[in-house]
């Protein structure tokens, strides 16, 4: 029998479907080298932020969308060489767009303390070194590199696929809460993959765990200051500035709130408990159900202690406090007659910046160190953003694009348990969850402990074989939410 152009066509498409989210994804397989080459080029900028420069690693960006044939534009801000860049593979429109976000500035680097370049690109022992090779370049790389495999594989798609590289997500004015402010339609979409949760290894290297966190911690800051006299160096004054708070901060570095765990972070960790063994097991399951403080400070501190990611569960089990900034001082023999330290919080939803000063101001136990919340709004205000931060929802975990991350995720690491959680830190993802967008986050790669340390860090990294990985689970993801 003899087919027509049009069921040979149609064959064809549906064929390719079926190939495309089959059991090996061969399209994204073979095209997933490209995404380690894309990334050494994105890391080649420097993003530094501050100041925050994107504008030519958009450019750049610019260039290898032309040159797919996908649409695209730069969308500058106010502000010198900040810039966004937007581009939408389109669909037929009968689904609302998904959109995937991916910053493009970075923190800044001491580069004194790193062992290779941090804007050059280097792989060294596996891995691709370079400010940003985690977060959040790396993501990316791993989007942008999917994005086109979709295009080039010619499969039909039933919504928009928007790639959205953001400026400002560091710090700064022109983030996303501006981009919606000023390009909401630009943006628009039924549902976000940003960054977010993390893909785990054990210590044998094996996939175990994906996580999809549907909120994030909630920013704030506190101030500390305190007076004392100034004076010659050569006369220390008992009520030395620097010396009180240097005593307070001290009491701090050591002491940590008590574990503060939310329905879904106990659920988190029943998920974990279902493939731990032991000591572990019984203390994650301590952790999933009981009300007890003492039990759970113990079960926590345990796990803290013992756990294949200490930190992280460390942190999410509780309210967290870090110094970053500490200033005093004008002159080498000068005894400054006030200091400043800057306390970074991050807030497990149902918290307030107020609940933690009162829990610091009883740690330090100095009246002398006065401690107010960080903030350019009235305490009114404050309280109305903090309230509003704190009562929001979740993303819910029965949407298509979760539903495609999570049968996307066991597809290729079969071993791993897919689970939905909290971010311990923060993104800005505010721009879509304010408007009712359910928001997801991925760090759309495996990696180990010492890898995920290295973050904000020296010899920021991210493996090769975990970027050919995290392509093909993206791509996966996309044809299963976006494919006709």
């Amino acid at each position: 029998m003899k087919l027509g152009p049009s069921i040979l066509s149609n064959c064809a498409a549906a064929l390719g479907v079926i190939a495309l989210i089959g059991s090996t994804s061969p399209l994204a397989v073979q095209e997933s080298d490209k995404t380690v080459a894309l990334l050494q080029q994105l890391l080649r900028f420097d993003t530094s932020n501050p100041p925050g420069r994107t504008l030519e690693e958009v450019t750049y960006l610019k260039k290898v969308f032309d040159d797919a044939g996908i649409e695209n534009e730069i969308i500058k801000t106010p502000k010198d060489g900040v810039a966004h860049f937007i581009a939408r593979l389109k669909g037929d429109g009968s689904k609302k767009p998904v959109l995937l976000a991916a910053h493009s500035d970075v923190v800044p680097v001491e580069r004194h303390t790193w062992s290779v370049d941090p804007f050059a690109g280097e792989i060294k022992d596996g891995y691709v070194l370079g400010r940003g090779a985690m977060d959040f370049k790396g993501g990316q790389a791993v989007f942008v590199q999917a994005l086109l495999d979709l295009k080039k594989s010619g499969v039909a798609l039933s919504r928009d696929v928007i790639f959205l590289a953001e400026a400002d997500e560091e710090a700064g004015d022109y983030g996303t809460d501006w981009l919606a402010k000023n390009h909401w339609d630009k943006i628009d979409a039924e549902f976000v993959l940003n960054e977010g949760g993390w893909i785990f290894q054990d210590k044998q290297g094996v996939t175990r765990q994906v996580n999809i966190t549907t909120r994030d911690k909630i920013y704030a800051g506190l101030r500390l200051k305190v007076t004392g006299t100034p004076t010659h160096s050569s006369r220390p004054q008992p009520d030395s500035a620097v010396g009180k708070l240097t005593r307070a901060l001290a009491k701090l570095s050591v002491w940590d709130t008590e574990p503060t765990l939310t329905g879904q972070t106990k659920a988190y960790f029943q998920a974990l408990a279902s493939s731990a063994t032991g000591q572990m097991k019984r203390d994650l399951q301590t952790l999933a159900s009981s009300n007890h403080p003492s039990a759970l400070k113990k079960a926590g501190k345990r796990v803290s202690a013992t756990g294949d990611y200490p930190l992280l569960w460390h942190a999410l089990m509780r309210n967290t406090v870090a110094t970053t900034i500490i200033k005093a001082g004008v002159k080498e023999n000068v005894i400054p007659g006030t200091a400043e330290a800057y306390v970074n919080v991050r807030l497990v939803p149902g918290s307030t910046p107020w609940d933690v000063r009162s829990q610091v101001e009883k740690a330090i136990a100095d009246p002398d160190i006065k401690i107010s919340v960080d903030s350019s709004l009235s305490e009114d205000d404050a309280k109305a953003y903090y309230k509003k931060r704190t009562e929001a929802e979740a993303s819910p975990t029965d949407t298509p694009l979760f539903k495609a991350l999570e049968t996307a995720g066991k597809k290729t690491w079969p071993e791993a348990t897919v689970v939905s959680a909290l971010f311990e830190a923060g993104t800005d993802a505010s721009a879509w969850r304010d408007r009712g967008i359910p928001t997801y986050g991925i760090y759309p790669y495996p990696l180990d402990n010492e890898t995920l340390e290295r973050m904000h860090g020296n010899d920021e990294r991210i493996a090769v074989k975990s970027l050919k990985e995290g392509t093909a689970f993206i791509y996966d993801t996309l044809v299963s939410v976006a494919a006709k």
